[in-house]
C-alpha cells in the first residue's frame, strides 16, 4: 500500500485554471448537452431575477386595489414564470446527466486507450488498485462534478449580478448595508473550504488504497488462507476502513458547520434589508412590495456565494484527481513509431509495394542481431516528482541486468537461455521482442535497427508464451483464437492439436467452450500454459518466443509437447527460455546467461564436452536431481509382499 501512497500527489495550493481548461475543451466536444446546461442555468436565473420583481407587484397591487385586472395579469405571468423554472431544472438535469455520461465515456475510452499504448515499463511500479482508480474513482468524480461547475458558473454569476442590480435599483442604500455580509462569507467560505478540501482528498487517498488492497487481497486469497492469514488481512483492511471512517466523519462535521453558518450569515443579511427596509417603509420610502422583493434578493445574493465557494471547494478537492487522469493522458509513450516511422507506413498505405509489410519494409523477420546492448530497469521519475525538493533520500542507480551484449541469431535458427535465476534470460527476451528499450546499443531486424520498424508489425511478428501465462475470462476457442481473431474453427482447433492441449480440453465440459475464469484460475498452471502456447502457434509467428513453457507442466505432459515444440520451432527463430535443460538438447545454441553476459555459446554436445563448463555442472546437477526423484518415486511404488519380497507397484 505504501507505494499507492508514494505516488499519490499532495494538496494543490490553487486552482490550475489551464488543467480545467483542458477539461472543458472535452466538454466543448459535447456542444448538445453543454448548451443545454448553460441555457438551463442561464434561464434559471433570470427567471430567478424576474420573480421579487413580480411578487412585488402583486402585493402592492393587493394593497390598493385588491383584486383587479392587473392583479391577474401578474398572477398570470407569476404562474408562467413558475412553468418555465420547471422547465429549465429539467432541461439542466437532463443536459448535465448527458454530459456528465458523455465526459466520463471520452475520459475513460481516452484513458484505456492510452494504457494500451504504454509500455511495460510504466506498469512494472504501479499497483493494478492504484491504476484502476484512475479510471474509476477519478474520471467519476471529474466527469461528476464538471456539469455542476459549468452550470453555477452561469447561473450564479448571472443570479448575483442581477440580484445585485435590482437591490441597487430598488434602493441603493439598503443594498449598500445588506452587502455588508459579502467579507464575512468570503472569509467563512475560504476558511472552510481548504479545510473540506483536505479532507475529501484524504477520503479519496485513502479509497485509492483500499481499491489497491482489495485487488492484491482478492487475487492472493489463496496465498491467505494457505497461510492462515485472514486475520491479519482483516486487520489491514480494518485499519484502512477506520481511516476512511475518520475522515469521512470529519468532512461530514465540517459540511455540518460550514453550511448551517453561510445560511445564518444569509439570514443576517435579510435581517438586515427587514430592519432598514421597515424604516424605511415607515418613512414611505420603500412599499411593503419592494420590501418584500428586497429580502428575497438578499437571499439570492447569498445563496449563489454559497453554491460558488462549493464549486470551488470542489475544483480545488478534485484537482488532484484531475491531475492523475492528466498525468496519464500525458504520460510519455516511449516505445512507439518514430515520426520515420509512420511517414512510411503512410506512404506503402498510399502507394503500396507488393511483398512489403505495413512499414514498407520486409515482410517476415529473417535474422536478429544485437550489437553492445546494455539495459537495467530504471526506477520512474513520477515516484519523486511530487515530492519537495530533499524530502527523500536519494537512490543509487539500479544494477545493470544486460550488460554489453552481443547476439547474432541465423535464419531458423533455434537458441535456447539457460543459467541461474535472476541473470537476465527473461529480460534479454523482453528486449528483443521490445517490450523495453536498452540504454545501450542497438537491435537489429535483417540489419534494420528494430526502432525503424513498425511495433505493430513486430508484434504481429512475435509468438510469446510467457512463464506464467494469462488467460482471459472467457472460453477456451476465444482465448487461443485471441492469436488470430480472423481464425476459423478448424484453424484453432488444430492449433489444439498441435500442442496437444486437445486431450485435456476434450475432458472438459462443453470442450472448447469451457469458461476459463479470470486469468484461467479454473485451469492448472499446465494447462494454461498449454492453451497459450496454443495461441502461439495459431498466430504463426516468424519468431518465437518460450519463456519457462513447460515450467509447471508435469513430466508425463512435457513428452507430449515436446515433440510439438520441436514441430512448431522448425523454419523459424525460436528462443527458449529454459529452467529443466532436458527441454533443450535439441536446439541449435544453447547460451549460458549469467550476470546480464553470455558466458557460454554452443550445442549441447558442444558445451557438455567443456569438463569445468558452467552449462555442465548445471546440466549434471539437474540430471542427478531428477534420477534421485525417480528413485525414490520407485520406491515409494513398491510394497512388501507377505513373503517378505518387494514387487514393484505400477504407478497409478
Amino acid at each position: 500500500m505504501s507505494l499507492a501512497d508514494d505516488l499519490d500527489d499532495p494538496l494543490p495550493p490553487r486552482l490550475d485554471w489551464a488543467l480545467w481548461r483542458r477539461f472543458l475543451d472535452r466538454a466543448v466536444a459535447l456542444p448538445g448537452p453543454l448548451a443545454g446546461v448553460l441555457a438551463g442555468g442561464l434561464g434559471l436565473a433570470l427567471i430567478e431575477s424576474l420573480r421579487p420583481l413580480i411578487v412585488a407587484a402583486m402585493i402592492d397591487e393587493a394593497a390598493r386595489e385588491g383584486w383587479s385586472d392587473r392583479l391577474s395579469m401578474l398572477l398570470g405571468g407569476w404562474i408562467l414564470l413558475a412553468l418555465g423554472f420547471a422547465v429549465m431544472v429539467w432541461l439542466f438535469i437532463e443536459a448535465a446527466g448527458r454530459l456528465g455520461s458523455g465526459l466520463a465515456f471520452r475520459l475513460r475510452e481516452d484513458a484505456f486507450a492510452k494504457l494500451q499504448e504504454l509500455p511495460f515499463a510504466y506498469f512494472d511500479r504501479r499497483p493494478v488498485g492504484w491504476l484502476l482508480s484512475r479510471i474509476t474513482s477519478d474520471c467519476a468524480r471529474v466527469s461528476g462534478m464538471a456539469p455542476w461547475v459549468i452550470l453555477d458558473l452561469g447561473w450564479a454569476t448571472l443570479l448575483m449580478a442581477t440580484s445585485a442590480a435590482a437591490m441597487l435599483w430598488l434602493d441603493a442604500g439598503l443594498a449598500l448595508w445588506v452587502l455588508v455580509i459579502v467579507p464575512p462569507l468570503a472569509v467563512t467560505s475560504r476558511f472552510f473550504t481548504r479545510r473540506m478540501v483536505e479532507t475529501s482528498r484524504r477520503i479519496r487517498r485513502t479509497n485509492s488504497m483500499m481499491t489497491a488492497f482489495l485487488n492484491e487481497a482478492i487475487a492472493g486469497v489463496r496465498t491467505t488462507k494457505s497461510l492462515v492469514r485472514e486475520d491479519a488481512a482483516g486487520r489491514e483492511f480494518g485499519d484502512l476502513a477506520s481511516t476512511m471512517e475518520r475522515w469521512s466523519v470529519r468532512n461530514a462535521r465540517q459540511g455540518a458547520i460550514y453550511a448551517p453558518l453561510l445560511s445564518t450569515i444569509g439570514a443576517a443579511g435579510a435581517a438586515i434589508a427587514l430592519w432598514q427596509g421597515g424604516v424605511a417603509v415607515g418613512e414611505e420610502a420603500l412599499s411593503i412590495g419592494e420590501l418584500v422583493a428586497f429580502c428575497q434578493y438578499a437571499l439570492l445574493f447569498v445563496f449563489p456565494i454559497q453554491d460558488l465557494a462549493q464549486r470551488f471547494a470542489d475544483l480545488l478537492g478534485g484537482q488532484s484527481a484531475a491531475e492523475r487522469i492528466e498525468a496519464l493522458l500525458r504520460a510519455p509513450v516511449e516505445i512507439a513509431d518514430s515520426p520515420a516511422v509512420r511517414a512510411r507506413i503512410e506512404t506503402q498505405a498510399a502507394r503500396p509495394q507488393a511483398g512489403r509489410a505495413a512499414d514498407g519494409g520486409l515482410p517476415r523477420i529473417a535474422r536478429i542481431d544485437l550489437e553492445r546492448v546494455s539495459f537495467r530497469y530504471e526506477r520512474p521519475a513520477q515516484d519523486d516528482a511530487d515530492a519537495p525538493p530533499g524530502s527523500r533520500p536519494p537512490r543509487a542507480d539500479p544494477p545493470w541486468i544486460v550488460r554489453d551484449l552481443s547476439l547474432a541469431i541465423e535464419p531458423g535458427q533455434s537458441i535456447a537461455l539457460v543459467g541461474p535465476t535472476g541473470g537476465g534470460k527473461t529480460t534479454l527476451a523482453s528486449l528483443i521482442a521490445r517490450f523495453y528499450e536498452p540504454q545501450q546499443g542497438r537491435i537489429l531486424l535483417d540489419g534494420v535497427d528494430v526502432r525503424e520498424r513498425s511495433l505493430a508489425w513486430l508484434c504481429s511478428q512475435l509468438g510469446v508464451v510467457q512463464q506464467t501465462p494469462w488467460l482471459f475470462n472467457d472460453s477456451i476457442w476465444a482465448n487461443v483464437r485471441f492469436g488470430k481473431l480472423a481464425a476459423s474453427d478448424a484453424e484453432v482447433a488444430m492449433a489444439l492439436v498441435t500442442s496437444g492441449a486437445e486431450r485435456f480440453v476434450a475432458t472438459l465440459p462443453g470442450g472448447g467452450e469451457f469458461v476459463v475464469g479470470e486469468g484461467g484460475e479454473r485451469l492448472s498452471l499446465g494447462q494454461r500454459q498449454l492453451v497459450s502456447l496454443s495461441r502461439a502457434i495459431l498466430a504463426d509467428p516468424a519468431v518465437l518466443i518460450l519463456d519457462e513453457a513447460t515450467s509447471s507442466v508435469d513430466t508425463e505432459t512435457e513428452r507430449a509437447i515436446q515433440g510439438a515444440i520441436d514441430r512448431l520451432l522448425r523454419g523459424r527463430i525460436s528462443i527458449v527460455i529454459a529452467h529443466r535443460l532436458s527441454t533443450v538438447r535439441r536446439v541449435d545454441r544453447i547460451l549460458f546467461v549469467e550476470a546480464g553476459r553470455i558466458v557460454e555459446d554452443g550445442p549441447h554436445d558442444a558445451l557438455m564436452a567443456i569438463t569445468d563448463g558452467r552449462y555442465r555442472r548445471l546440466y549434471l546437477r539437474q540430471f542427478a536431481e531428477e534420477r534421485s526423484i525417480s528413485a525414490l518415486a520407485a520406491s515409494d511404488s513398491e510394497e512388501p509382499a507377505g513373503d517378505g519380497v518387494r514387487r514393484t507397484i505400477p504407478p497409478a
